[in-house]
Order: C-alpha cells, then structure tokens, then sequence
C-alpha cells in the first residue's frame, strides 16, 4: 500500500495478487513431496494464479458487466485457494 498526493492510500491489487501467487508457489515448494500434497499443491498454484490474472482482465473490461464477471471470478479462486490451503493445513494437523 503507498500514499499518493492527498493522503488516500493506494492498493495496488494487480501486484498484491502477484506477490500472493508468487508466494503460494514459493510455500507448495516447501511441502514435503507425497501424492497430496502435490495433488493439493497444483490446485492452489492454480487458483492462486487466476486470481490475478482474472483482476488484469477485470481491469481491461469492455463493459461493466464483464468487469463485474471478472471481480467474481476473482472472488471464487480466493476461496477455492483458501480452500486448498485449508486441507492441507488440516491434514499437516495443523
């Protein structure tokens, strides 16, 4: 998050959802190497990516109602990467 002139904060998504999928990808590479967790692991990176490249096309919509169309799929792959994330937290036991 930055400031501009005015003191309004900026977030900058495009880039926050980025660094998110980046930083899924970073995390599945530590997970021990067992049928689930790549499995678990390739559903996350999957979502975690959409995300993102789901916003940049929100953001080069044609018309308001694509733009909302993007936005909600945006929505569904962060809670189908919560999801992902979830199980495997649960089945670590953590």
């Amino acid at each position: 998050m930055t400031k501009i002139q005015n003191s309004k904060p900026v977030y900058d998504l495009e880039e926050r959802t980025f660094q998110f999928a980046k930083d899924v990808r970073l995390f599945v590479k530590t997970l021990p190497k067992t049928v689930a967790n790549t499995e678990d692991g390739r559903q996350v990176i999957k979502a975690s990516g959409s995300v993102g490249a789901n916003y940049r096309e929100a953001n080069e919509a044609l018309s308001k109602k694509d733009f909302v169309m993007r936005i909600k799929i945006c929505r569904k792959e962060a809670k189908e990467s919560a999801y992902w994330s979830e199980g495997g937290r649960r089945c670590m036991g953590n």
